[in-house]
């Protein structure tokens, strides 16, 4: 549909690590999720702005749905991971803690091994890979040691994660390593376990809030912890932190929205990118790497008594309300949009659709086997599913210059070229120029998978020029807008193809194919009616099997059958195109042709496709047909039946005539 500009590729070849560079430049690709996160949209603008400084690329692949860590749901969206060129990357940074699922992370590895391709890990580990992240134990004892050191506090008390949890212990032996160095004794009444969620922590503070002496400082194991050791606090009329001071840890969003805002030591994973830049840098030039942690960044606030912190809340706040509000104005345009693919009367007016304000700087890529309507692409049998062949349908870039009149039915029509793309990657078919021509703006590109009911069946590519939260937070309602689209388009569409099949059916004789009795009818009342017709010529052909009593007691009803459908298929092949020809029952067929034709010829054709038929079926047996016809003028006046009972009598004569000449024998001469 979108001829996309031409643009020339060069390949190098890098024989040190086995890949390929496009245009000169390293391709890094970053797996993560819900790119519109504060966290990960920070991850790449940081990353993007590191690897621009070296003329590289970043490819995004993401999620828009979290898996949390349940490795039974893997989602058809996670076939993002599936489309990456990893024969072409030259370093993929694979972000652990935000696809949450160890079977996707796994997925990618294989691949990525299987391609050689160097992969960076964010705040996971994995063999094989090198590992960037924070180191939590460091972070954590900052937190500790700013509350008992620099606030001097004598009865601290821990608000611990699961029991004998890795991570939960790990933070508890840094508390009892502060506490052993500042002089304050240890034991088990100093820590409760929270769990590292809401409700646990509220059940545990409870418990504490009934001791006669409370902790002078409570120091949590994550902010979801502090910011309800806090609220609870609160609620039991003490004050935070004059009465008890409250810390949290990982730098969370949320902890800069409660009240009092939490002191932390922030995780906030947009502090790795520029590390994992350079590493991906080292790695694609073949240069070894190691892991490499960072310590989190102490965030001293008000529950612990320092200065009010805000950190990047303020402006996240108004990016957040931004995103609120547009959000609402964005959904009912998405859902237009959708409800308009999916009643399109064409594939045109379907891709068409997609043309939109909010749909700007967007490419679609689906797989053309979804408009094949012999079945249905979304119910089919996995074992069934065809090769996929991506192909092009949308540019938003180029929407101005392709204007659809709906002149193009079709659904071959939507695409511009007819060769099958034998890879499905983002980088391969009748679209690799055009994402390598948007590579060179040096912007990163985002792709999401398309999937509807489940199945994937091609991407989305996003291509912002600006940095924008509001525009990556679009990104999840347009990928589905579109799939939902296609989607209910391709059912619609399917839908209809079984109407036609079965009003088909209900239209035609199953044996010749031809017009039964009812379909006839029906479509001889449309053409009676259309004055066009009126003042034509018109010529009724009755044409009948010879000997099909004989056929059928000789040798079965079988072959009756099939002789029948012989003299159907002359009378058709016969006729002009516009012929309505039917079989009212038995072996009555007969045409009613508009216009000027030669009868004569139509029948000497019906014998001549008939001994063909019969040299080549050498059946013990001829088909033979005898016909009669009558000519006259199409008008309102017409009568159908009259005209039918004269050819039926001038058949019937000639059928007498070859009795007469005993020429009506259907054996065949030996």
């Amino acid at each position: 549909m979108i001829m996309c500009m031409s643009v020339y590729s060069v390949y190098i070849r890098n024989y040190s690590k086995g890949t390929y560079m496009v245009n000169n430049r390293k391709i890094i690709a970053l797996c993560t999720s819900s790119i519109y996160d504060a966290q990960v949209f920070g991850f790449i603008k940081t990353l993007n702005e590191t690897l621009k400084s070296t003329d590289s690329a970043l490819l995004i692949f993401s999620i828009n749905s979290d898996i949390y860590w349940d490795e039974s749901l893997v989602p058809a969206e996670t076939y993002v991971f599936d489309i990456m060129p990893y024969d072409e990357l030259d370093c993929i940074i694979l972000m652990d803690e935000k696809i949450k699922s160890h079977t996707v992370s796994n997925r990618i590895l294989s691949k990525a091994k299987e391609s050689d391709t160097p992969v960076i890990v964010i705040d996971g580990e994995y063999e094989g890979t090198t590992t960037v992240g924070f180191d939590y134990d460091i972070g954590f004892e900052a937190i500790t040691r700013h509350v008992i050191e620099y606030h001097k506090v004598k009865r601290p008390h821990m608000m611990a994660g699961f029991a004998d949890n890795i991570f939960s212990n790990r933070r508890i032996e840094v508390f009892k390593k502060v506490l052993a160095e500042n002089n304050i004794p240890f034991d088990s009444g100093m820590v409760s376990h929270g769990d590292f969620w809401a409700d646990p922590t509220r059940a545990a503070m409870a418990e504490l809030l009934k001791r006669d002496v409370l902790p002078d400082a409570i120091i949590c194991a994550n902010d979801i912890m502090a910011i309800n050791v806090s609220d609870m606090l609160q609620l039991d009329g003490k004050r935070v932190p004059e009465d008890v001071i409250v810390s949290g840890f990982d730098g969370y969003e949320e902890a800069f929205y409660s009240k009092p805002k939490i002191s932390t030591s922030s995780c906030d994973t947009m502090l790795l990118a520029e590390s994992a830049g350079r590493l991906a840098l080292d790695a694609a030039s073949g240069k070894e790497i190691k892991d490499l942690l960072i310590p989190p960044r102490l965030v001293p606030n008000e529950s612990c008594g320092c200065q009010e912190h805000s950190w990047n809340a303020l402006h996240q706040m108004a990016s957040f309300n931004n995103s609120f509000y547009r959000h609402q104005d964005d959904s009912r345009i998405l859902y237009n949009i959708s409800s308009a693919m999916e009643i399109s009367n064409s594939t045109w007016d379907m891709a068409a659709a997609i043309h939109n304000h909010k749909t700007k700087h967007s490419l679609t890529v689906v797989d053309r086997n979804i408009f094949d309507m012999d079945s249905n692409y979304f119910m089919e049998d996995p074992s069934n599913w065809k090769t996929p062949d991506f192909h092009i349908i949308n540019d938003a870039d180029y929407a101005e210059e392709h204007r659809f009149d709906g002149r193009f039915p079709l659904p071959e029509d939507l695409f511009y070229d007819t060769e099958v793309n034998p890879k499905a990657d983002v980088l391969s078919g009748n679209y690799r120029d055009r994402i390598i021509e948007l590579m060179d703006l040096n912007i990163p590109l985002v792709f999401n998978a398309l999937d509807y009911m489940n199945r994937p069946f091609g991407f989305n590519c996003y291509f912002y020029e600006d940095y924008a939260v509001t525009d990556y937070s679009r990104t999840a309602i347009v990928t589905n807008g579109i799939s939902m689209g296609i989607g209910g388009f391709i059912n619609l569409q399917y839908q209809k193809r079984l109407m036609e099949k079965m009003d088909d059916m209900y239209k035609h004789d199953a044996l010749t194919g031809l017009y039964n009795r009812l379909g006839f009818l029906r479509i001889y009342d449309i053409t009676k009616n259309d004055e066009e017709n009126h003042g034509k010529e018109v010529t009724v052909i009755m044409s009948d099997l010879d000997g099909l009593k004989y056929i059928n007691d000789t040798y079965g009803h079988a072959d009756g059958d099939s002789s029948i459908t012989a003299v159907g298929n002359a009378l058709k092949e016969s006729c002009p195109e516009n012929a309505l020809c039917a079989r009212y029952g038995g072996d009555e067929l007969f045409a009613v042709i508009l216009g000027k034709c030669d009868p004569d010829s139509i029948i000497r054709n019906i014998d001549s496709i008939l001994d063909d038929y019969n040299k080549k079926a050498a059946n013990p047996y001829l088909v033979t047909t005898s016909s009669g016809t009558y000519t006259t003028t199409f008008n309102p006046e017409f009568d159908l039946n009259k005209a039918l009972k004269i050819a039926d009598e001038r058949m019937y004569a000639v059928k007498s005539e070859k009795i007469k000449n005993h020429l009506y024998n259907n054996q065949r001469q030996q």
